[in-house]
């Protein structure tokens, strides 16, 4: 009888506790699922919890996570952030930079040279080794030292670092891709060039749940409406122009309508908004789904999404969603789905939540819908079946 096939992920991150973000949780959840099958699961990562400084908090050494074998190696020391923010911030708007000059953003950026070492040595041991996300040198860097057994799974966005020559070539150096949904894969296979027949559109399953949305009103005593945001509040996840436009809602429509966020971040409201913005910060799976059953809509504005975990829970949770039009996933999901709207202006925003607000049976209809959805495209079955196809190409 064969042995199981051994895999191991490569991340810069390992997803425990509340200190991670949806790549982390993603590659932690596909890694849970193929122990759950049997296979022998190595997880390499850095000893950072914070991705801001990258300290290392961590001990190095080998831990016992959920059947999954984690091995932290420490990050470098010694980077020049200097070099890293001036090229990073050139990156930014769009300039033109060297080869060279990537590499010396790369080589500033997140690495381990204990890793790299471990991989250099050991990694002829696994069948297949699955890295992301691709925007870190941790995942440039190791994805060379054994490309023939390498997948990179990307959570690829539309944004300027994908257009780098040193990331197209990543891309193309590895053995195949696995993607979270089919307009990820659309935007690699048009940057890039892609073989279609070592990509594979994978995703992640959706532990299916039971909310109760009286529950969490009752606890936090709200009688009027609500919209939820979920996650990091940051310019480029949209918080600042849901901040805007929910306010801009309530001065011009007259409804009272609340903002509830769960998640991490700072923020800075407009004054009037203040008094009518529920900020629970990091709350339980439980609670966070609660929320999620009893909104409006679950308002995701972000344009910077590969695949978008949150939408697919509140769908779950019977909720249609409000999603910014410029990014491809989100709106993707919702056309797919019939289970949510998409605005590209303020107009726009004002004319789907009103609607959201006004016609409760339409509210009902998108969330039922979106939920089947999930039922059918994201249960771990289904994920399951995709995963272990691509991996035993």
């Amino acid at each position: 009888m064969a042995p199981p096939p051994r895999i191991a992920f490569v991340s810069p991150r390992f997803s425990e506790g509340p200190t991670v973000g949806g790549a982390e949780t993603l590659l932690r959840k596909l890694a849970e699922r193929l122990v759950a099958k049997g296979w022998q699961v190595d997880y390499l990562t850095t000893c950072a919890r914070n991705h801001f400084t990258w300290e290392n908090e961590i001990e190095p050494g080998d831990t016992r996570i959920a059947g999954i074998t984690v091995r932290h190696f420490p990050v470098d020391g010694g980077r020049d952030l200097g070099a890293f923010i001036t090229i990073q911030n050139r990156i930014s708007r769009s300039t033109e930079i060297t080869r060279d000059e990537e590499l010396i953003w790369h080589q500033n950026n997140v690495n381990s040279q204990a890793l790299y070492a471990y991989l250099k040595a050991e990694g002829h041991r696994y069948d297949k080794i699955i890295m992301g996300p691709y925007l870190f040198a941790l995942v440039y860097f190791a994805s060379q030292i054994h490309p023939e057994r390498t997948l990179l799974l990307p959570c690829l966005h539309n944004e300027c670092f994908a257009t780098l020559k040193t990331i197209r070539e990543m891309f193309l150096n590895v053995s195949g891709w696995l993607f979270n949904a089919e307009p990820e894969r659309d935007l690699a296979m048009k940057l890039y060039g892609l073989d279609p027949g070592r990509a594979e559109v994978v995703g992640m399953g959706i532990d299916d749940f039971t909310p109760h949305p009286e529950r969490f009103r009752a606890r936090h005593n709200l009688t009027a409406p609500y919209v939820l945001y979920s996650g990091r509040r940051e310019p480029m996840k949209g918080t600042p122009l849901l901040l805007d436009y929910l306010d801009i809602f309530r001065e011009r429509t007259g409804k009272d309508i609340k903002l509830v966020l769960t998640g991490s971040g700072p923020y800075d409201p407009p004054t009037r908004l203040v008094p009518h913005i529920l900020d629970l910060g990091f709350v339980t799976e439980e609670e966070k789904h609660d929320a999620m059953a009893g909104a409006v809509a679950f308002c995701h504005p972000s344009t910077n999404e590969s695949f978008s975990i949150v939408i697919l829970e509140s769908w779950l949770a019977g909720t249609p969603v409000l999603v910014h039009a410029a990014g491809d996933v989100m709106p993707f999901h919702c056309r797919k789905s019939n289970g949510g709207l998409w605005f590209r202006n303020y107009p726009e925003f004002e004319e789907q939540l009103s609607l959201l607000l006004e016609y409760p049976e339409l509210r009902q209809a998108m969330g039922s819908s979106g939920q089947r959805y999930v039922q059918d495209e994201y249960a771990w079955k289904a994920v399951e079946a995709r995963l272990i196809k691509a991996l035993l190409k």
